[in-house]
């Protein structure tokens, strides 16, 4: 397929089909077809895939605080599904770690932030109202991703 056939495809092909659009341009960047590069979208999709590792992080450093504090509010009713929980957590966010070590510093930095939607998590799954968890992380970042540690 030409370069000339390829970008007016590609423009229309975002919109109706993504999948499709992803092997045009995948062609396209390994052929070297310049002409045939989407490169607006591109950049989007690319910027996109480095947000979505940092939400991953966010994500599952939440999931795991919030189960950190169930431990810590309510150690009769622990688990092995929470400890379970607990050790996949711990073990994707080391492993996105691992994949994108620019990424290594962010647990820290978003761990208030993170902190706070863990407490409306834990609040919202053992129905106990917010005011019972602890206002400030009691954690250090070094415990959260500890694999022995538990409350």
């Amino acid at each position: 397929m030409s370069n000339a056939a390829l970008k007016p495809l590609a423009d229309n092909l975002y919109e109706r089909d993504f999948y499709a659009w992803t092997k045009v341009q995948a062609r396209a960047l390994t052929t070297r077809e310049d002409r045939a590069l989407d490169v607006v979208n591109l950049i989007d999709e690319v910027e996109s895939l480095g947000r979505s590792q940092r939400a991953a992080i966010a994500s599952r450093l939440e999931i795991l605080i919030a189960h950190l504090l169930r431990f810590r509010v309510q150690p009769e009713r622990a688990s092995p599904s929470w400890r379970r929980t607990l050790r996949e957590q711990r073990r994707q966010i080391a492993r996105l770690i691992e994949r994108n070590p620019s990424l290594a510093r962010l647990p820290g930095e978003i761990l208030p932030e993170v902190y706070r939607d863990a407490v409306h998590t834990a609040s919202r799954e053992t129905f106990l109202e917010e005011i019972r968890f602890p206002t400030s992380n009691p954690f250090a970042l070094e415990q959260i991703l500890d694999p022995d540690f538990e409350p």
